[in-house]
């Protein structure tokens, strides 16, 4: 079979881009494996194509660069009005697509362009490494990852229900489970999460497959004093300091987190240090940076908080390998990824006593309520003071990292990836029955 390979490999999509990067290093393990009679197309964007060169992309897969008529508009608009006028006329646009798109979340709109390319390189089936209109819109059988579902659990966050985005994350997500030839899940409580929201929409569970995530592909736990002491050097690190890898959304809960910085130097004399890395573009992520910054002032922790927005690949192993721990208190799971690049760098974890997150750490880290601003600090606190339970969390995080291994991770994909070329063998010999007896299936290797 020809499949399509469609990642997100942009640097800036945080988790996503991580997930990618690992999807395409198991696809190329597996095209390269000599049983694999597949062939592989991978579809880029323009401004991804450098990317693509880093990558192990398999010995029988080629690159398709796409580039669009509205693509090639929106460089020229950009060129043309700059970067902050250019983010504001795509919003724009993309909201009239929006509009011209949702006819009501049961109601496809099949303009895919996308689609136009797929079938002009005849791919059988599309692996999507992140959640995409195209995959259904486009009408060629695909396999896709559902993330989380938080626009259905917990709508009350604005970056889930705000300006239209409930009505998108659903026109999404219902039609692209139940148009899926399979559906990928982070976990069993992602599985579960799939069918309590679809079910009703005809997903059975022997369609959605548990692939749990994988630590960044570009984090080395092996990285050099040299490396620690020049990143250190370069972001003006403190001493010691706890790290939060994560964009600047509300469910993230960073002002919870300053807030019980300002708790632990009011009531114990305690000035705990956190390093916070990543983006805050965007009416709202702006609005959460201020947010947290004016709280920093008002309680007088503004020194202890070490903002370093965007951090390149290169720097993440030197700032895990540095850091006391991890401190993570966001609301959603049902797993995250920074957990389990912490563990890989015998960095202790703080995180949510939620749902999902519970099974993914066990009993390695401390869990602590996300609404509780007492329960974070006092979560710090101790991962702070305790050298022997940083210890004895840190060996608990190594063990646990033995189930997430690149090997295994390869094998769940490859398997998937087997059944799913026999769902779409088998459903194109039905079709062509069903149509007329001379209806002869193209020849699938």
């Amino acid at each position: 079979m020809n499949i399509g390979l469609v990642p997100t490999l942009n640097p800036s999509f945080g988790g996503s881009h991580q997930y990618s990067l690992v999807m395409l290093e198991a696809a190329g393990m597996i095209s390269n494996n000599d049983g694999d009679a597949n062939t592989y197309t991978l579809f880029v964007q323009p401004e991804e194509s450098q990317l693509v060169q880093a990558l192990n992309v398999g010995s029988r897969s080629k690159v398709v660069v796409c580039s669009s008529s509205s693509e090639r508009a929106g460089a020229f608009l950009k060129s043309w009005l700059g970067h902050g006028v250019f983010r504001g006329t795509l919003s724009r646009l993309r909201q009239q697509v929006s509009r011209r798109r949702l006819q009501g979340p049961d109601k496809i709109w099949r303009g895919s362009k996308f689609g136009k390319w797929l079938k002009e390189y005849e791919i059988d089936w599309a692996l999507y490494t992140v959640p995409d209109f195209n995959s259904f819109e486009s009408g060629v059988p695909y396999v896709m990852p559902i993330f989380d579902l938080q626009h259905r659990l917990q709508p009350e966050f604005p970056e889930m229900s705000a300006d239209g985005e409930w009505d998108e994350r659903e026109y999404l997500f219902r039609n692209g489970t139940r148009e899926a030839t399979l559906i990928l899940a982070d976990s069993e409580i992602g599985k579960e999460d799939i069918l309590d929201c679809y079910g009703a929409y005809g997903i059975t569970p022997d369609r959605v497959k548990v692939l749990p995530y994988l630590p960044a592909t570009y984090l080395s736990p092996d990285v050099s004093l040299s490396e620690r002491a020049r990143f250190r050097s370069l972001y003006r690190l403190p001493e010691r300091y706890l790290l939060y890898p994560a964009q600047l959304w509300p469910h993230k809960n960073h002002v919870r987190l300053v807030q019980a910085l300002g708790l632990l130097k009011d009531t114990t004399k305690t000035e705990v240090h956190v390093v916070l890395c990543g983006t805050h573009s965007g009416a709202l992520r702006t609005q959460v940076y201020r947010d947290m910054m004016r709280e920093a002032e008002r309680l007088r922790v503004i020194e202890q908080i070490h903002f370093l927005g965007y951090v390149p690949n290169e720097a993440m192993s030197a700032l895990y390998a540095e850091a006391v721990g991890l401190v993570m208190p966001t609301f959603f799971g049902p797993t995250n990824i920074p957990v389990m690049e912490a563990w890989l760098f015998g960095c202790p974890v703080i995180t949510s006593n939620i749902r999902g997150i519970r099974e993914q750490v066990g009993d390695a880290g401390l869990l602590v309520d996300p609404r509780s601003v007492e329960a974070i600090a006092d979560g710090m606190s101790r991962l702070w003071e305790d050298s022997g339970l940083r210890t004895e969390l840190a060996q608990r995080g190594s063990r646990r990292t033995t189930q997430y291994t690149m090997q295994n991770f390869t094998a769940k994909l490859a398997a998937i990836m087997a059944e799913a070329g026999q769902r779409v063998s088998e459903l194109r010999i039905g079709e062509c029955q069903g149509r007329s007896m001379e209806c002869i299936p193209r020849k699938i290797a």
